[in-house]
């Protein structure tokens, strides 16, 4: 479905038409409750996110805001996004000549408590500089024998 108004700068060209219509396809395109083509529901989505506008806001010439949003909401449901973005993502790890997944993962061990000296050492840390020096020539953790 050709638009009869004038492009805005967010909508989608036919070559990025060809590689997303697929997965936002939940039903086929002639439809018999659809109103409005899935392009221009779509170019409705991108202007919103361009935008950063509120739904209700949405150019009259594009679909109501309603449409776009109920598609939008279907189409998170379905997963469509984030099974756009997943192959996406092996493509272009493909097309700079990497495997398509990773080999290895960092993990960040700095977010875990290791000893409970660490976290003694975090609470002196955190205190006024005059409470400090005290603290530190005190045990910081006592432990109750019996």
């Amino acid at each position: 479905m050709t638009p009869s108004r004038n492009p805005y700068p967010t909508d989608v060209s036919d070559e990025e038409w060809a590689f997303v219509a697929p997965y936002l396809m939940l039903l086929p395109e002639d439809a018999g409750q659809r109103t409005h083509g899935q392009r221009e529901v779509f170019n409705g989505l991108r202007w919103i996110v361009r935008a950063g506008a509120p739904w209700r806001m949405m150019p009259n010439d594009l679909p109501t805001w309603y449409v776009v949003y109920q598609q939008t909401q279907r189409w998170l449901a379905a997963g469509c996004f984030t099974a756009l973005v997943d192959d996406l993502r092996l493509l272009l790890r493909e097309a700079k000549g990497r495997h398509r997944q990773p080999r290895a993962s960092i993990f960040d061990s700095r977010t875990l408590q290791s000893t409970l000296r660490s976290v003694a050492t975090m609470r002196v840390m955190m205190e006024p500089r005059d409470a400090r020096a005290v603290k530190c020539m005190q045990p910081s953790i006592r432990w109750a024998t019996s």
